[in-house]
């Protein structure tokens, strides 16, 4: 009997070895925790946008995801530890054009674009050339045409910016030159043209839509490819005959070599995301408009304006 009851025990410990192994190997992705680096600070318009997509996320997320910010090196850090993360989906970057910008400029020497694989992009923000309400400029081409013959304060977020290279942009395409005066950010910049210490300043929209529509502020301009929704009133620079387009994006990528069930699960989680009511209410709140570009386009927007931004950055001597 009980050599019977050692067979009977010895089959059901083997069994129960079989069963745990077969569950183990099958366990699919996201079978472990995921976070969102965010190269930003908290609170800023990066860190808010992938905040409000992680929530947007979290039910195709069983075992939590998360956004965590690692900042530093205008985003250098944040971006090359996602990159250098181990590719098993486990680990997401939130990346924008510093991704390409910074190497050009000598900062984040480590970072490869071609090291990640793209998954969306889900936000993007272009320059708006914007004046103090009762400036004399009322077009963008009396600003270009009184820049010629005067020095013109610029105002960005500070040197080899997003948004100074905008107004750098802006300058060659126009056979101009403005005074570029960097701050510490463009709530910074935009308080100072408040106080009517600047003559302009290249900074995104959505950050002076609140003291556009309290006619504060007025914009002459926006470096993007159409009129924003949000401004159909404001030309494009394109439109006036200054052939450029230049803006910050918010995307999202993974290490390169990740499965690629796993990034095309996250890939359509964030598509369905960005669909939610919660998040598309939170963009609209904040005057962020949602743009989607999806694997394949992003992959090739980070390679015409790898090319741009080195050709800009070396033009200007910021390298």
């Amino acid at each position: 009997m009980n050599k019977l009851f050692k067979n009977v025990l010895m089959s059901a410990v083997i069994a129960s070895a079989s069963i745990a192994t077969t569950v183990g190997a099958t366990s699919t992705y996201p079978d472990s925790p995921v976070k969102v680096i965010v190269p930003y600070s908290a609170g800023g318009g990066s860190d808010s946008v992938s905040r409000a997509l992680v929530e947007a996320l979290k039910d195709k997320f069983p075992e939590g995801i998360a956004a965590e910010n690692r900042t530093g090196g205008a985003g250098a850090i944040g971006m090359s530890y996602a990159q250098n993360s181990k590719p098993d989906g486990q680990t997401i970057g939130m990346v924008a054009p510093e991704l390409v910008m910074l190497p050009h400029q000598g900062y984040g020497s480590n970072l490869d674009y071609t090291k990640f694989t793209p998954l969306a992009i889900v936000n993007s923000g272009y320059a708006a050339i914007t004046v103090p309400a009762d400036s004399p400029y009322e077009t963008l081409e009396d600003l270009i045409k009184d820049s010629k013959d005067n020095n013109l304060l610029f105002g960005n977020s500070g040197t080899g910016s997003i948004w100074h290279l905008a107004g750098a942009g802006l300058e060659v395409k126009a056979g101009t030159q403005f005074t570029h005066i960097p701050y510490k950010g463009s709530s910074a910049a935009i308080t100072a043209l408040l106080g009517k210490h600047l003559d302009a300043v290249s900074v995104s929209y959505a950050e002076v839509a609140s003291q556009v529509e309290a006619g504060a502020l007025r914009s002459l301009a926006v470096l993007a490819p159409n009129r924003l929704k949000d401004a159909p009133n404001v030309p494009t620079a394109k439109e006036l005959g200054y052939d450029v387009e230049i803006g910050t994006w918010r995307g999202f990528m993974v290490p390169k070599g990740t499965p690629q069930s796993t990034v095309d699960f996250l890939t359509d989680a964030i598509l369905e995301a960005v669909e939610t009511d919660t998040f598309k209410t939170f963009m609209a709140n904040t005057n962020n408009d949602i743009e989607i570009i999806k694997s394949d386009e992003f992959a090739k927007k980070l390679e015409r304006e790898d090319i741009f931004f080195k050709e800009l950055i070396t033009k200007l001597e910021l390298n």
